[in-house]
């Protein structure tokens, strides 16, 4: 299992919690993630939404990738895979702009590519907003125009979306950076199989997330690519007793009154194609990373660890608070007694 993290760039992840001592800054994102190399942590995923999600609208949020390119000439060695969303980022310029923060991070470089949701965003920044469908058709083509100035001298494309006429891409990334993209919709499934490396999934029971890489794994093997991985979103809580762990379970997820940010939840439903029903406990954690239920001993996580790799997947997406101490401490129960 590869263990990756989501920075927190929204200035932590409980919705429930208004402080979690975890400012979204510069500083904090930067000793985070260099501490989170020496903790052993493979991969970090920065979160790409010009307004805060989790804390409310009005709260500070980082810049993915202002962020990335920082990051990117701070460390050595954890891979960097910044969310990425085709109706915010025209791909010529993208693919020109990526390729060099990929050699400044000398290779280390990875996209996780999302077909927005968030139409109120969208309409704040002035920029298109295309229905669920016409997304993933944006997507596509953004990906093909990306793809095409990243392995070609110069290249040219007319499509419905975007148009190129023999534009160059130079210099090139060290190597091709890795696409992640996730979606539950069948057109998602259909351009995922397809155009990208991996597929990254919201958090739930092993015995979901088996079924849905043996899909995706058939999709990948009739479009005839190579073999992809396999990501999913989790919420963790090691503690030394089951006890301890269910009373910080509790205390995430009690809710007394909706938080400010419950709107944002709200428009999101209305604007995805979900599998399964969201309860509103889960509102209290992102990407249903409650429903994975890594919370307990060192020994329970650990077991529980060890299905999903027998599942097939091949990395967790972690998000934990605060983040440094319970980072820290997952690494040396968890991971380092693996």
């Amino acid at each position: 299992m590869r263990y990756g993290y989501w920075t927190p760039v929204f200035g932590g992840w409980l919705r429930n919690v208004p402080d979690e001592g975890m400012a979204a800054s510069w500083e904090y994102t930067r000793d985070l993630t260099r501490n989170a190399e020496r903790w052993g942590y493979d991969l970090t995923l920065i979160a790409e939404l010009n307004l805060n999600d989790i804390k409310g609208i009005d709260q500070p949020a980082l810049d993915a990738w202002s962020t990335a390119a920082a990051l990117a000439a701070v460390t050595e060695t954890i891979e960097l895979m910044v969310a990425v969303r085709p109706n915010f980022h025209h791909p010529a310029l993208f693919a020109k702009a990526a390729a060099n923060i990929d050699r400044i991070a000398g290779g280390r470089l990875a996209l996780n590519v999302v077909s927005s949701w968030w139409a109120d965003e969208a309409r704040q920044y002035g920029l298109q907003f295309d229905q669920h469908d016409d997304r993933y058709a944006r997507t596509s083509e953004w990906l093909r125009v990306v793809d095409g100035l990243w392995t070609e001298d110069r290249f040219s494309f007319a499509g419905d979306f975007y148009r190129t006429e023999e534009a160059i891409c130079a210099p090139k990334p060290v190597k091709r950076p890795t696409v992640y993209a996730g979606g539950e919709s069948e057109k998602a499934k259909v351009m995922i199989a397809a155009q990208c490396d991996a597929y990254v999934m919201h958090g739930d029971p092993a015995a979901a997330i088996a079924p849905k890489i043996a899909d995706m794994r058939a999709r990948r093997e009739a479009a005839g690519g190579a073999p992809m991985q396999y990501g999913m979103a989790a919420y963790a809580i090691v503690r030394d007793s089951e006890a301890e762990a269910k009373r910080e379970l509790e205390r995430i997820t009690t809710v007394a009154e909706l938080p400010a940010g419950y709107a944002n939840f709200d428009q999101w439903l209305s604007g995805t194609q979900l599998e399964r029903e969201l309860k509103l406990q889960e509102y209290a954690v992102s990407n249903r990373g409650l429903r994975p239920h890594l919370v307990g001993t060192p020994e329970q996580l650990r077991e529980r660890i060890a299905e999903y790799e027998a599942a097939g997947l091949d990395l967790l997406l972690l998000q934990m608070s605060p983040q440094a101490e319970e980072m820290e401490r997952f690494a040396a129960q968890v991971m380092g007694a693996a």
